[in-house]
C-alpha cells in the first residue's frame, strides 16, 4: 500500500501521461506515473527507421524546446527526447508496473498492480492503443510468421513477404522490405490506396507498383494462412507463397481499465463518454488523455493534440477545489 493517496494517478508513460504529470508538478499537485513498459513505450517498439510525420515544435511537452537534426524527429530523437523531459522534471515513473485493478471506495481510487496497491484521488488514463491490433481473424492468422508489428526488414532479404493493408504502415513496410531485398506483394480490400497516406511516398509506392516491383492486390482479402502460402479471395482469388506475414491494419484502445472502472462506452466508437473540455468521464475524478480518448478512430487524436490534454485536467482539478 502507498503511504498517501496521490493526487493524481497517471496510468501510461507516453506523451499524453507525461505532459499530466508535468502540469501536475506545476500545480503543485502530488503525481505518479504508472506504466507496463517505459517511458514512451510504446515509440520504443515502433519500426527502428521511423521519422514522424509532424515537426518537433508540435511534439513538444513541457515547454522544453525539441531540438533534431532534421525537418522531421526520428524515432530515436523522439525517445531520447521524451525521456530527457521527464527527467528534468523528475517526475515519479515507475515502469514494469502494469495496472491489474482499479475501483474507488470513497472518493479514492484503488488502482492495483502485481506488486503493490496505490491511492489515488483522481486518475487518469493515457494507455493509447499500439498494444491492441484490430481483429484479424481468419484461418492461420496465429501461425508464428504472421506479425502485428515490424521492426526493421534485415532478416527478410530474399524471402517472400505479404504485407496486409492499405494505409501509411502498410505502405512504409513494404517498401522497406522492398529495398532491402524482400519480394513483396500488398493485399488490401480498397479499391486502391488510403487517400491519407503521406503525399511524399505515395509517387514512390505507386512507381514500385507501376514498375512491377511490388506486386498489389486490390479489392482483395486474406482467406486463410497457411505455413508457406496465403490465400486470397475477391477480385484476385489465388494462392500466394510467402514466407512471412504483415497484417498492418491499425490498433484499437483496450478499454478493460475503463470498463472496470464503471466508464461508460460508446457503443459505435468504443471512446469512453468524457466531457472534452475536461477529459472527465462520466465517474467523478476519472480522466482519459492522449488516443483512448477517441476510440478505434486514433486518427483524431496524436502526439500534438493528445499532449494538450493534462492541461485541461489538471486545471480543472485545481478549480474543483
Amino acid at each position: 500500500m502507498s503511504q498517501r493517496p496521490f493526487d493524481i494517478l497517471i496510468i501510461g508513460a507516453g506523451p499524453a501521461g507525461l505532459s499530466c504529470a508535468i502540469e501536475a508538478t506545476k500545480a503543485g499537485l502530488s503525481h505518479v506515473v504508472l506504466d507496463k513498459g517505459s517511458v514512451v513505450d510504446a515509440i520504443r517498439r515502433f519500426p527502428q527507421q521511423l521519422i514522424f510525420f509532424s515537426t518537433p515544435d508540435l511534439l513538444e511537452i513541457g515547454g522544453i524546446p525539441f531540438v533534431t537534426a532534421g525537418f522531421r524527429p526520428t524515432r530515436i530523437e523522439c525517445i531520447k527526447y521524451y525521456q530527457s523531459v521527464a527527467k528534468y522534471y523528475r517526475l515519479d515513473v515507475r515502469g514494469g508496473q502494469e495496472v491489474k485493478q482499479i475501483g474507488k471506495k470513497d472518493n479514492t481510487f484503488l488502482v492495483e498492480t502485481p506488486s503493490q496497491q496505490y491511492e489515488a484521488r483522481n486518475v487518469v488514463i493515457a494507455t493509447g492503443y499500439f498494444d491492441h491490433p484490430n481483429p484479424f481473424e481468419v484461418p492461420g492468422a496465429h501461425l508464428p510468421h504472421v506479425r502485428r508489428y515490424y521492426s526493421e526488414p534485415y532478416e527478410f532479404m530474399g524471402r517472400r513477404v505479404v504485407v496486409v493493408g492499405g494505409k501509411n504502415s502498410a505502405v512504409e513496410i513494404a517498401l522497406d522490405l522492398f529495398r532491402h531485398g524482400a519480394t513483396v506483394s500488398l493485399v488490401h480490400r480498397g479499391t486502391k490506396l488510403s487517400e491519407g497516406v503521406k503525399y511524399w511516398i505515395l509517387p514512390d509506392i505507386e512507381n514500385r507498383i507501376k514498375n512491377g516491383e511490388i506486386a498489389v492486390y486490390f479489392e482483395s482479402e486474406v482467406a486463410e494462412i497457411h505455413p508457406e502460402a496465403v490465400h486470397l479471395r475477391g477480385k484476385h482469388t489465388r494462392v500466394l507463397p510467402c514466407d512471412a506475414v504483415f497484417v498492418m491494419i491499425g490498433y484499437r484502445p483496450n478499454n478493460a481499465l475503463l470498463h472496470m472502472a464503471g466508464v461508460e462506452i460508446e457503443a459505435e466508437s468504443l471512446a469512453p463518454v468524457h466531457d472534452p473540455e475536461t477529459m472527465q468521464t462520466n465517474v467523478r475524478g476519472l480522466f482519459v488523455a492522449g488516443s483512448i480518448a477517441a476510440g478505434k478512430y486514433n486518427n483524431k487524436i496524436f502526439i500534438e493534440n493528445g499532449r494538450l490534454h493534462g492541461a485541461h485536467i489538471v486545471r480543472h482539478i485545481k478549480n474543483r477545489h
